[in-house]
């Protein structure tokens, strides 16, 4: 597998999937530059979560490249940007640098391709998402649910779930499609039995 130098955007909660997109507001002087940097070079951010709220905190192990496709710049400086998943990755190890935004070396994880759910794990999982949907409260357009490809499925859900950081990351972290879709249900089972007053759940 390919390594890379990568610059990193450590933010925790937010996970990036290929094929997903991932809006971003950018204000921090430290990644305006990072954005800037990319823009001049081939428009390419890695997003991986740290482990805890202080200033270079550790990071998990994988995280996931984007590509910046759209991007609008205001005149303070600030960006406004669309992130395209292009390839999860495996951190290797942080480099010593003088920009003010972390880099890391990272190994491409090859995703298999063409992978689908047999009609079962399919079937279960929309049962189990109308479930928690209802549980929560959510509007669902289930139609248009069930025109959606399977990767584009559990990927999506993987992806905007209202699960704290560490079950997010277990999520980009499965080695394939039904170990997702395995735990993102375990995840929905989990937390529809959690307390409703509770904004998040969690694994602790």
């Amino acid at each position: 597998m390919a390594s890379a130098r990568l610059s990193i955007f450590p933010l925790s909660g937010a996970i990036l999937f290929p094929g997903l997109q991932l809006p971003l507001h950018i204000f921090e002087p430290r990644y305006r530059a990072l954005v800037g940097d990319a823009l001049a070079r081939d428009r390419r951010i890695a997003m991986i979560q740290p482990q805890g709220p202080e200033e270079r905190a550790p990071l998990f192990t994988v995280g996931c490249v984007g590509r910046i496709e759209d991007v609008e710049a205001a005149e303070d400086g600030r960006y406004n940007i669309v992130l395209h998943g292009e390839s999860r990755f495996r951190l290797l190890r942080e480099l010593e640098v003088k920009t003010p935004f972390r880099q890391v070396e990272g190994e491409l994880i090859e995703d298999p391709k063409g992978e689908i759910l047999s009609l079962g794990e399919r079937a279960g999982f929309e049962q189990e998402a109308r479930k928690f949907a209802d549980l929560q409260g959510y509007s669902i357009d289930w139609d248009s649910v069930s025109r959606l490809d399977d990767l584009s499925l559990i990927n999506g859900v993987s992806q905007i779930a209202p699960f704290d950081a560490a079950a997010k990351q277990a999520l980009l972290e499965t080695p394939d499609l039904a170990s997702r879709c395995e735990l993102l249900v375990q995840l929905m089972q989990f937390f529809g039995r959690s307390d409703p007053d509770e904004e998040r759940v969690t694994l602790q």
